[in-house]
C-alpha cells in the first residue's frame, strides 16, 4: 500500500470520527423549529414583518432621492408601519419573557423600538445627521434579531 492511499484512509477514518462527534449537535440543531411553541411562533412572525417593514424603508428613502417625491410618503407611511410593528413585538417579547423564561427578546426588542422612536422624531425633525445613520443600525439589529429568533428553539 502506498503511503498516499494511507494517508487518505487516516484522513478519512478521522473525518469519520468527526462526524459522528458532531451528528448529535447537527440534529439537534435540525429539530429547533419543532420545539418551539406557539408563542415563540407568534414572535417570529412578528420579528418577520417588523423586519421586512424595516428593509423596505431605505428603499422608499432611496425613491425619494432619486426625484420622486411620492417616495417621500412612502417612507412615512413604512416610518408608521414600523412603530407599530415595533410596539407589538414589545408586547409579543413581553408575553414570551413572561411564559417561557428567555429575556433576550425583550431586551433586544425594547432597544431596537427605542431607537425606532428616536430615528422617528429624528425623522420629523429633518436631523439627517441622526436619522441615517440610526437607520443603518436598526436594519442591522433587526436583521440579526431575526436570525436569532428564527435561529434558536424558543421552547415551550
Amino acid at each position: 500500500m502506498t503511503d498516499a492511499v494511507r494517508l487518505a484512509r487516516e484522513h478519512t477514518a478521522r473525518l469519520d470520527l468527526l462526524i459522528n462527534k458532531l451528528r448529535p449537535a447537527i440534529l439537534a440543531r435540525s429539530d429547533a423549529g419543532h420545539r418551539t411553541g406557539p408563542i415563540g411562533w407568534v414572535l417570529r412572525a412578528v420579528v418577520s414583518v417588523h423586519t421586512v417593514a424595516v428593509v423596505g424603508q431605505p428603499v422608499f428613502a432611496g425613491v425619494f432621492l432619486s426625484g420622486d417625491f411620492d417616495g417621500l410618503l412612502w417612507h412615512a407611511v413604512g416610518a408608521d408601519v414600523v412603530t407599530s410593528a415595533g410596539y407589538l413585538q414589545v408586547i409579543v417579547a413581553v408575553v414570551v419573557w413572561v411564559r417561557l423564561r428567555p429575556a433576550w427578546p425583550f431586551v433586544v426588542t425594547v432597544a431596537v423600538v427605542a431607537a425606532e422612536t428616536v430615528q422617528y422624531v429624528a425623522g420629523l425633525d429633518g436631523a439627517l445627521w441622526l436619522h441615517l445613520p440610526l437607520g443603518v443600525m436598526i436594519v442591522a439589529g433587526l436583521v440579526v434579531l431575526f436570525i436569532a429568533v428564527w435561529r434558536r428553539p424558543l421552547r415551550r
